[in-house]
């Protein structure tokens, strides 16, 4: 190659000149420009473990919220089923006693409405016993054309409605 032909002086001295020149930048990357590179990497290697230590912690301490909140929810579920129990229950027993009351009350009306039918029968048949009476009296003395003895005449509607 007729770039590095050596039997040129010159040539050696380009080449010369060219390990003095990188050696030069060498020297100069080394103590000015590297410095600073690893400067920058070891503070972004810092930040970003420092960040990754951050996300560690607030994932824990979300996972432990989640937790928390999880531990609320069915502590919150478990009393209001109680609340909802208890208040079931409390008018199951209201309920019941109101069921109470109202039979009671419905038994005494009817033990009075039956006293009052009671009464209003018995009424009733000592009006029907007079009536039958006068009736029977009336269509004997119709028939016969005399009166029939009213003793005989409620003897016998008696007698009568004593069989029924």
């Amino acid at each position: 190659m007729p770039q590095l032909d050596f039997s040129n002086p010159l040539t050696i001295a380009q080449v010369v000149w060219m390990f003095i020149i990188f050696a030069a930048l060498y020297m100069a990357l080394r103590h000015w420009a590297l410095p600073k590179v690893g400067t920058v990497l070891e503070t972004r290697e810092l930040r970003i473990s420092s960040d990754l230590a951050s996300a560690r912690d607030a994932k824990q301490a979300a996972d432990q919220a989640a937790l928390e909140i999880a531990e609320r929810g069915r502590s919150a579920s478990a009393e209001a089923q109680l609340q909802i129990s208890q208040a079931s229950d409390g008018a199951k027993r209201d309920a019941a006693e109101r069921a109470r009351i109202d039979g009671e009350q419905l038994e005494r009306q009817l033990a009075e409405a039956e006293q009052r039918i009671s009464a209003a029968r018995q009424q009733a048949m000592g009006a029907l016993r007079q009536v039958a009476s006068e009736t029977a009296t009336a269509v004997v003395s119709r028939l016969t054309g005399h009166s029939p003895d009213p003793a005989r005449v409620d003897d016998a509607v008696g007698a009568v409605m004593g069989a029924r």
